[in-house]
């Protein structure tokens, strides 16, 4: 797995069979001190929740086909979770601190409060 930025979507009209109504977005993939590495990459949304300016996991390869509803789609890359937060260990610092900065990530209309999930509320 591998943390990226969400930075846009795509808008696709027709797609293969087994990815009809899956979103596809612009990701940027980050280092582990939050700063763009390598370029920027179109996945599959299979957890069905991210948006842009969020801060996401995604998988590459035949794990993300694994990670879609209907198994072994022609999909390269899947987001498979929205990062709430990241702690590293004592003498690792840096990282954290720069996971969501004050302003940056999430827009206030999709803000949560403190300890409510983000399942909360929701139907799958």
């Amino acid at each position: 797995m591998q943390l990226a930025r969400v930075i846009g979507t795509v808008v696709a009209s027709v797609k293969t069979p087994g990815i009809e109504g899956v979103k596809l977005l612009v990701i940027q993939p980050l280092d582990r001190h939050f700063a763009p590495v390598g370029s920027q990459l179109v996945a599959a949304d299979a957890v069905h929740m991210a948006g842009p300016g969020e801060l996401v996991y995604f998988v590459a390869a035949r794990e993300a086909a694994e990670a879609m509803p209907n198994r072994f789609v022609p999909v390269d890359h899947a987001i498979v979770g929205i990062v709430d937060a990241v702690e590293t260990l004592a003498g690792n610092e840096g990282a954290a601190s720069r996971a969501r900065p004050a302003g940056e990530g999430r827009p206030a209309s999709r803000a949560r409060p403190a300890g409510e999930g983000r399942s909360a509320g929701r139907r799958r």
